[in-house]
């Protein structure tokens, strides 16, 4: 089995000032130095990509957005693009997150569109695929999964996968203090690194997976522990400099 190094990444959403900015990061990036072997991001609004950049440069801390847009460049008010994030230093993009399929219509082909826009920047996308509470209790997990996952490949190649990073985020978990059990979890990783290997095993038993959907200090150590679970996409504790950097610390066993 390929030896894969673990990542957490955090999601700040909505939320965050210059002022408590300032304090997180130096908090984190204060605290995690001695974990030389998991990777660490966050995600932060637009606005303060400045800021993270003027704090995290030359750390071990990387950083990135939230969203990008699918197109290079042009009349599109109010987007930000690909090249726009590389020029803030950004190694990372959240595509397709559950919170911008649901409130903002966009499909599996346009977050496909975006996870091909991400990469031509030299960004590494973080693709999120992931159900909702009816889809899994009408026991279609797996389909809802494929489609999204296909989408991307069908249109940017398996070998893409090669420079990215997944996240399963089952929606009925994001936010609502719900977890997805470790062993749910696990299962819809593992069908998500053989729906890959169909195509290309090597791509599959590198590919960093994360999970994401109320991670918190209190479980993240069990479900990291998982085969198939690389790390974790963190939400409101990534918010917390405690929890986050307790969630960091989860990862390096």
């Amino acid at each position: 089995m390929a030896r894969r190094s673990k990542l957490v990444a955090g999601n700040w959403k909505m939320h965050g000032s210059t002022a408590q900015n300032q304090g997180l990061l130096n908090a984190v990036i204060s605290r995690t130095v001695e974990l030389k072997e998991v990777g660490i991001a966050v995600s932060v609004p637009y606005p303060y990509l400045a800021q993270a950049q003027s704090v995290l440069a030359n750390t071990h801390v990387s950083w990135g957005a939230q969203n990008v847009s699918q197109h290079e460049k042009g009349a599109y008010t109010g987007e930000v693009s690909a090249a726009m994030l590389v020029d803030f230093g950004c190694r990372y993009v959240i595509v397709g997150h559950s919170e911008r399929r649901a409130l903002y219509g966009e499909d599996s082909h346009t977050v496909a569109l975006k996870f091909r826009a991400a990469q031509a920047a030299g960004l590494i996308p973080i693709l999120c695929v992931g159900e909702t509470l009816d889809q899994r209790d009408a026991g279609i997990t797996e389909q809802v999964v494929a489609e999204q996952l296909d989408t991307v490949v069908e249109l940017t190649g398996v070998s893409a996968l090669a420079k990215a990073v997944l996240a399963y985020e089952p929606v009925w978990a994001i936010g609502t203090g719900k977890t997805a059990t470790p062993q749910q979890a696990q299962d819809v990783h593992a069908f998500i690194r053989r729906r890959i290997a169909a195509n290309d095993s090597v791509v599959a038993g590198e590919l960093q997976v994360l999970y994401g959907g109320s991670v918190k200090a209190s479980n993240a150590a069990e479900l990291f522990g998982m085969p198939d679970i690389d790390g974790g996409l963190i939400g409101g504790a990534s918010l917390v400099a405690d929890e986050f950097v307790a969630i960091c610390d989860a990862a390096k066993n």
